[in-house]
């Protein structure tokens, strides 16, 4: 084992690709390949039994045939007025005129025709109680002919008798040697039994092949008292040892049961399929046994024929593997290659795609892999810049803004001194708007916050205008305390201002109302200015959406697509803007955010 590891080891990656993927391949087809010999094998077997539960249903529906068949024929017989006046007649011995035969002749073709018209039947026979009578051949004889059959002597009325030979039969080329027949008494209220009618049909026309086993297969049938009818066209091994056999397979196969039953066993040392069919009207079984050794020779030739082909398509394909595996390894080297010269910090290697298989995939991807590392140490430095610059400028903004801060507060004060309270009041709007926009620490607000700075914002856009323009608030105490992202609604005010009420020079009003559905806060924002039409609106929709690129300039819907990204970032996809107007009345902006302080409401 240690040696072949080593030696393993030692070979060229092709061989060990060729070991392995030999393996893999070979162990699962020789487990595939005998688990389907195995199921063919008991494929070959359930259809043996279903074969054999085919062909005894259909034995099982002659024999019922027959049966209903003979008992009609018998209760016809037994019917039949005329017959019975005609025996009653030999039974008191009269004397018989020769009209009275003749007539009686007529009738009896009437029976007669009964049994021609059906070809299952073979013969129906009465035999008389006495013997002192013309017999009307071939319904009516002496009952000393009776006595010449085996069942004679130990006959019970409504049973039936198997295989015996008709020795009545005058036409030697029709007579049957393998009969059975249901034997009944005719009885007289008066006289008892007046007569005996014999039912008779072929045994072989009944029971398919019961006289014509083989070693193959062999069939009989088993009556109440255990004896057995079968025969062989040769000699076969079924036939000598047959008591032994239907003693072994009724013990099996539990022979009282009333259901048939079929299964596999072996008998004599072969392997055989047996069925078992309870038949209640004669009082037996009929038993089928098929052997099953020429099928099983077959599986095993076809196991071996398939097995050296396997063998062979085997080594075809270590051969083809070791042909494919040295192709996709020439290319592998030549990635490997040009990875060590990368690692060596030439990143303006590419690989160029070698091939349009897995191995060129796998070059293309790493050429992908290198611009996109290119592209993030570029994006990186300038992010880095950036960063920087943004330090620098956030700084000076910082330092220009507190500096304007305490220059308005110097011209409030002087406002005030000299009672210009408009001024006044028009600084501490502005005052406090530079605040709101000072506070680079947070990138949250509250609505409340979010809200004082639209009110302070409206009072300068007032003093721009000679209209005035009325802001209308109704939000729930709840809402109020909920943070958004700084400057989600403001810049909704703003356009409403500059796109829709601007142009109509006239006073107009903004109503901002807030409520709660299911798990989100909603926020409407509304204007009483133009309005727009449906097209305006699915155009700025789209341009909301992403959809389509929103240019620079004013009246682009940029800053309602600003506003719906930074909400999604902030909190989702399902959460965002949507937009309503009516041209010529009203734009309605809805605001849905989530919920982010619950704890406001249960204080409440």
């Amino acid at each position: 084992m240690k040696k072949s590891r080593q030696w393993f080891k030692r070979q060229k990656l092709n061989i060990k690709f060729t070991i392995l993927i030999g393996m893999i391949i070979f162990i699962p087809v020789c487990g595939i390949f005998s688990l389907i010999f195995h199921n063919l094998k008991d494929n070959n077997s359930k259809q043996a039994i279903s074969n054999l539960k085919y062909t005894m249903t259909q034995i099982h529906g002659v024999v019922q045939k027959t049966v209903e068949l003979c008992n009609t024929s018998t209760q016809v017989f037994l019917n039949y007025q005329k017959l019975s006046e005609f025996l009653l007649l030999l039974e008191r011995k009269e004397t018989l005129e020769t009209i009275d035969l003749l007539e009686f002749k007529d009738d009896i073709e009437i029976l007669e025709n009964i049994v021609n018209s059906n070809p299952y039947l073979y013969q129906i026979r009465v035999y008389a109680k006495t013997n002192d009578f013309p017999e009307i051949y071939p319904i009516l004889f002496h009952h000393k002919r009776m006595e010449e059959f085996d069942w004679y002597s130990t006959y019970q009325s409504g049973q039936w008798q198997f295989d015996y030979t008709d020795v009545m039969s005058y036409n030697s080329v029709n007579t049957s040697e393998h009969t059975m027949g249901l034997i009944t008494n005719l009885n007289d209220y008066e006289y008892g039994d007046i007569a005996v009618i014999e039912v008779a049909v072929r045994m072989e026309e009944v029971f398919d092949s019961i006289f014509q086993s083989s070693n193959q297969e062999w069939c009989g049938f088993v009556d109440k008292e255990g004896r057995i009818y079968s025969g062989c066209e040769e000699e076969c091994i079924w036939e000598s040892h047959k008591e032994e056999l239907i003693r072994q397979i009724l013990n099996h196969g539990k022979g009282n049961d009333v259901d048939e039953q079929y299964f596999e066993t072996k008998l004599l040392n072969k392997k055989v399929v047996v069925g078992i069919l309870p038949i209640e009207e004669l009082e037996g079984n009929f038993v089928r046994i098929v052997s099953m050794e020429d099928s099983i020779k077959n599986v095993w030739k076809n196991q071996i024929l398939f097995m050296i082909g396997l063998v062979f398509a085997f080594l075809c394909l270590v051969a083809l593997i070791n042909i494919v595996v040295k192709a996709l390894l020439k290319r592998f080297y030549y990635i490997l290659d040009t990875i060590s010269k990368i690692q060596d910090g030439d990143l303006s290697l590419r690989i160029n795609r070698y091939g349009s298989d897995e191995m060129g995939q796998l070059g293309h991807e790493i050429d992908i892999m290198l611009d996109t590392i290119e592209r993030l140490m570029n994006e990186n430095l300038a992010r880095e810049l950036l960063m920087k610059n943004s330090e620098i400028k956030a700084l000076q903004n910082q330092i220009n803004v507190h500096f304007i801060y305490n220059v308005l507060e110097s011209i409030k004060m002087m406002a005030e001194i000299d009672e210009k309270y408009e001024i006044s009041d028009a600084v501490t709007s502005l005052g406090k708007l530079l605040r709101y926009g000072m506070k680079f620490s947070s990138k949250n607000v509250t609505v409340e916050q979010e809200i004082e700075y639209i009110r302070n914002y409206l009072d300068l856009i007032n003093l721009r205008f000679d209209f005035e323009i009325i802001l209308a608030i109704n939000i729930p105490q709840f809402i109020y305390k909920q943070e958004i992202p700084k400057m989600t609604l403001q810049p909704i005010v703003e356009n409403a201002i500059y796109h829709g009420i601007e142009e109509l020079a006239e006073d107009s009003s903004i109503y901002i109302k807030g409520y709660v559905e299911g798990e989100d806060i909603l926020i409407e924002i509304t204007d009483s200015g133009k309005g727009m039409n449906q097209a305006t609106i699915e155009q700025l929709q789209k341009k909301i959406a992403g959809e389509i690129e929103s240019g620079g300039g004013s009246g682009n819907g940029i800053g309602l697509k600003n506003v719906q990204d930074r909400i999604r970032i902030s909190f989702g996809p399902r959460y965002g803007i949507s937009l309503y107007s009516k041209e010529h009345c009203y734009t309605k902006v809805v605001v849905r955010l989530p919920i982010t302080n619950r704890e406001v409401k249960g204080n409440e």
